[in-house]
């Protein structure tokens, strides 16, 4: 018979549970290092508007594809709309994304020729948000998730994964969008890139590996203690 668990998920204030929950996931997965990119800026981004409702597998065959087809920036640009769609078929919503990938990079080649993001690096959170946000077919995830991998800038990107086991546990409300969670989670937290990085990943991860959608393996939690779900309904 299991031992019984101590339950702190109705004593923790949600900026509690957001601290602890971190340092349970730092120790659970190992910290892990902000220094390099695990892609270039303008991979990142694109790959990352191919995301939508796709795998993270169909997503990089989709980006592959269309890279192995047009390997330059312009030769996207230039491209026959319905033939870049057909090679990314793999990734959801192919149409609207091809159409949204080609107005996206035309309005990058008209602020940086050469296609490097790195003047995002002089702009501040905001001018830099507002800047990527004003491309068609991103958002504040896709915003969030460039400037936090590669400028290092203090975001929190929140995907389904983070906004889910966030939500479990209590750090948000049932009712919060997962648009206010970035703030709201932002706020609990140091305005540090490295904590926001380590979170979103570890939260990330959890998600996907143990605090699932479909059937969450609760008894291998490390987060028990703290989680409104698994003492309400588990």
């Amino acid at each position: 018979m299991s031992e019984p668990v101590s339950d702190l998920s109705s004593t923790l204030l949600p900026v509690e549970k957001a601290l602890n929950g971190h340092e349970i996931l730092n120790n659970f997965y190992g910290v892990l290092d902000l220094r390099k990119p695990r892609r270039d800026a303008m991979h990142e981004l694109i790959s990352t508007m191919l995301s939508h409702r796709t795998t993270h597998a169909n997503e990089e065959k989709a980006y592959y594809r269309m890279r192995e087809l047009y390997p330059t920036w312009p030769e996207v640009i230039a491209a026959n709309t319905e033939a870049l769609t057909e090679t990314l078929v793999t990734s959801q919503y192919p149409g609207a994304k091809a159409v949204n990938i080609q107005k996206a990079l035309k309005l990058i080649q008209e602020y940086s020729p050469d296609f490097s993001l790195n003047f995002l690096y002089e702009l501040s959170v905001d001018e830099a948000m507002h800047w990527l946000m004003a491309l068609p077919g991103v958002g504040l995830k896709t915003a969030t998730l460039v400037l936090l991998f590669n400028f290092h800038k203090p975001v929190l990107p929140v995907d389904t994964h983070v906004f889910r086991v966030t939500q479990r546990i209590g750090i948000i409300g049932a009712k919060v969008t997962a648009e206010k969670a970035h703030d709201i989670l932002l706020n609990m937290l140091p305005q540090d890139a490295p904590v926001l990085f380590n979170f979103h990943k570890h939260f990330y991860w959890h998600g996907q590996r143990i605090c699932t959608w479909k059937a969450p393996k609760c008894p291998e939690c490390p987060l028990k203690q703290i989680c409104n779900y698994y003492q309400e309904v588990r």
